[in-house]
C-alpha cells in the first residue's frame, strides 16, 4: 500500500487510473485516500475507470469486490465500464503521461497479503502515450469491445526492447504471439497463470511438453483449473481442449495452489500472477492466459531483457515450490 501510495504521491499533472478491482479497509484505504488527496491539492486532474459487474457469470476470473456507490463519491471523475460479457480486467496507472503502474495486481488486501502478483513500473513517455490510448478509448466510450486498438509496436525503454499489448483489440495476435514464444524457445520456458485455456498457448505448449526438448515447468490456481475443466463438461464446445491441457499439466512439473473457491464474502486467496518466460522474454501484466483474456480488457508487456527473465523464472519456481504438482 505505502509502496503504490507513495508512486501516486510523485504525480504533478495527472494520474488515469484503469482498475478490475478496489477495496480497502482501513487503514488501507486511509493510506491511498490521503495520497490522492494530497495529489488534488497541488492540481493533479485524477480520473479513474473500473469494471462494473452488472450481470451473472462464471467466476474466472472472480467477480470483483468494487463498490460502485463509494467509487462515485470519489471528489474527481470515474468511468464504470460495464464489465459483461467482457471484463474491464486492467490494473494500470498512468502518470503525469510519462511513468506506468501496471501488473496483475487488484487493489484489495486479499491481493496484498493473500495472493502472488506481479507488479511492474516503468517510466517512458512513449510508452505511457500507447497507454493512454487504450484509457481514452475506454474512457470515452465505456465499452470493453472498442478498447485496445493501440500500436503494438516495440519501443527501446532504457536500452531494452518493451512492446505494449492491449486486448481486445489486439488480443488474438497477443495469444499468438506467445504461443509463437513459447514454439521457439530453445532453453526455458516459465509460466504462472491461474489458468491456460487460450487455444493458440494451450496448443503450442502441449506440443512443447510432449516433445520434451525444452525446459518447461510452471504454477497455477487449481481450484480454477477444475472450474474450467467443469464448464468444459458442461459446455461441450471446448471439450477438445482438456487432453491438452491434461497433457501440459501432467507431463512438465507444473504445481497448483489449492485456493478457496469464489463464492460471495470468501476470501480471494488465489495464484494470480500472470507471467510467461520464454528464454529471455518476458510477458506479464493483466493477461491470464484464457481465451476469455484475449476478449476481455487487459493489457501485456512484452520485456526482450535476459537479467528480468532470470529474475521472473525464479519467481515463478520459488512460487511453483510452495505447492503440490498439479493433480486433476
Amino acid at each position: 500500500m505505502h509502496l503504490l501510495a507513495g508512486w501516486v504521491a510523485q504525480a504533478q499533472r495527472t494520474l488515469d487510473i484503469a482498475i478490475y478491482d478496489i477495496r480497502l479497509p482501513d487503514p488501507l484505504a486511509d493510506v491511498l485516500r490521503a495520497a490522492f488527496t494530497d495529489a488534488q491539492s497541488r492540481g493533479v486532474a485524477i480520473r479513474l475507470a473500473y469494471n462494473l459487474d452488472d450481470g451473472p457469470r462464471p467466476p474466472i476470473p472472480p467477480p470483483p469486490h468494487t463498490d460502485p456507490s463509494l467509487l462515485e463519491q470519489l471528489p474527481f471523475p470515474t468511468a464504470a465500464i460495464p464489465g459483461t460479457p467482457d471484463l474491464m480486467h486492467h490494473k494500470y496507472v498512468i502518470r503525469d503521461a510519462t511513468s506506468l503502474w501496471t501488473g496483475s495486481m487488484n487493489w484489495t488486501a486479499d491481493s496484498w497479503t493473500r495472493e502472488e502478483n506481479v507488479i511492474a513500473t516503468v517510466d517512458s513517455p512513449e510508452l505511457a502515450a500507447r497507454y493512454a490510448a487504450d484509457f481514452e478509448q475506454l474512457w470515452s466510450h465505456r465499452d470493453v469491445q472498442h478498447s485496445g486498438k493501440v500500436d503494438s509496436s516495440p519501443i527501446a525503454v532504457g536500452g531494452i526492447q518493451v512492446r505494449p499489448w492491449f486486448c481486445p483489440g489486439r488480443g488474438d495476435r497477443l495469444a499468438h504471439r506467445i504461443a509463437k514464444a513459447i514454439g521457439t524457445a530453445v532453453r526455458r520456458v516459465r509460466i504462472a497463470s491461474p489458468v491456460i485455456s487460450s487455444g493458440p498457448i494451450l496448443g503450442t505448449l502441449a506440443q512443447a511438453v510432449s516433445d520434451g526438448k525444452v525446459d518447461i515447468a510452471g504454477v497455477v490456481d487449481r481450484t480454477q483449473i477444475l472450474e474450467v475443466l467443469a464448464q468444459w463438461r458442461e459446455n461441450g464446445n471446448a471439450a477438445w481442449k482438456t487432453p491438452l491441457l491434461q497433457t501440459v499439466l501432467t507431463k512438465a512439473p507444473f504445481a497448483g495452489k489449492h485456493s478457496t473457491p469464489y463464492a460471495p464474502g470468501a476470501v480471494h486467496d488465489y495464484m494470480h500472477a500472470k507471467v510467461t518466460v520464454a528464454d529471455d522474454t518476458v510477458f506479464l501484466g493483466s493477461f491470464n492466459l484464457s481465451h476469455s483474456g484475449e476478449l476481455n480488457a487487459e493489457n501485456v508487456l512484452e520485456v526482450a531483457d535476459p537479467a528480468l527473465a532470470d529474475r521472473l523464472a525464479s519467481f515463478i519456481d520459488d512460487v511453483r515450490a510452495r505447492y503440490p504438482q498439479v493433480e486433476l
